[in-house]
């Protein structure tokens, strides 16, 4: 079913709240994965995958469920927030972090839970999801992304250029014209050099190209919050690596495997003018998963607060809830 937003009072984020309980998992390979659980410890299991890979997650997150009626667990993936090493590479792929999944799953003590997962986290919910059907009770998915080389291609080489050409020439400044041919590849050699400036440089300018595109309108503050140093180091470090690597998927896994998420029920919540993301995949997924609803926000971009997405995605996990 496909529904676009209806004009009403639009619901927005749940109070904050702090963790009830918090701490590190050993993931192995070196790895220590922060993690929280927030809300009712009695309620409705749900994990938060937060969106980079490499953005970490932030106490907003914990806002989109109710918190009288869900147990959420959050977690920082492999490299990045309150995760330790900061901005490793190493042991750091998509199965990697669904195995972290599983990890904090039986941590938790809990059969199944709700998936919850926007840009980079809709790509990991939907490799979980599909490997373990059996422990997934829900997908709610924004902004979607499967990591296909057109995918990248788009944000990263040609295609949103063109509708940000001024925040394209910042995005390419650290890299020379010889080399523009492949970005992602030109970025991977800096964002691994030996030199901290070199990284950092290429770090600030490939994770504030992300910031100043994600939102209909422009949101200076974010783009600012983007170019952070520790934020932008991992973030762009990790997105990169993945990019490069093309998730450690076959070409179209997640949309050639989107029949494994039959009987799983499901919300699709997609920003009509996503840049970042664009409509396709997601329309996409809804080809191939037409069990899940499809609700398209036509005065939305990419990010998960812009009032139209917000709503929906508080409407699903209101709904999920109740199940």
């Amino acid at each position: 079913m496909v529904r676009a937003m209806e004009q009403k009072t639009l619901r927005s984020l749940y109070p904050e709240i702090e963790p009830y309980a918090s701490g590190h998992l050993d993931a192995g390979d070196g790895h220590r994965v922060y993690w929280e659980l927030c809300g009712n410890p009695e309620g409705k299991p749900a994990v938060f995958l937060h969106g980079g890979p490499g953005g970490g997650c932030t106490p907003a997150h914990r806002r989109l469920f109710d918190p009288a009626r869900y147990n959420i667990l959050l977690f920082d993936q492999r490299g990045c927030g309150r995760s330790t090493p900061h901005a490793e590479l190493e042991a750091n792929t998509t199965w990697h972090l669904v195995a972290d999944i599983e990890k904090l799953r039986e941590m938790a003590g809990v059969e199944k839970w709700l998936v919850f997962g926007g840009s980079w986290g809709s790509t990991l919910a939907l490799a979980y999801a599909e490997t373990h059907p059996d422990r997934t009770s829900a997908l709610v998915l924004r902004g979607i992304f499967t990591i296909r080389r057109s995918e990248i291609d788009w944000y990263y080489q040609d295609g949103a250029s063109w509708l940000f050409p001024d925040k394209w020439e910042k995005f390419v400044a650290p890299i020379p014209e010889a080399e523009r041919g492949t970005l992602v590849e030109a970025y991977r050699k800096r964002l691994t050099h030996a030199d901290h400036s070199v990284k950092l440089e290429a770090a600030r300018a490939w994770s504030q190209w992300e910031g100043g595109t994600i939102t209909l309108l422009p949101n200076p503050a974010l783009a600012d919050a983007f170019g952070a140093d520790d934020f932008a180091i991992a973030f762009a470090r990790i997105e990169n690596h993945y990019f490069v690597h093309e998730g450690w998927l076959e070409p179209g896994q997640l949309i050639r495997d989107a029949h494994k998420l039959k009987g799983i029920p499901g919300v699709i919540v997609q920003g009509r003018y996503d840049i970042a993301t664009p409509m396709k995949t997601a329309w996409d997924l809804h080809r191939a998963w037409p069990e899940a609803e499809f609700e398209l926000i036509d005065n939305a971009g990419h990010a998960f607060d812009e009032p139209g997405i917000l709503d929906r995605l508080i409407a699903a996990t209101d709904r999920f809830a109740k199940g």
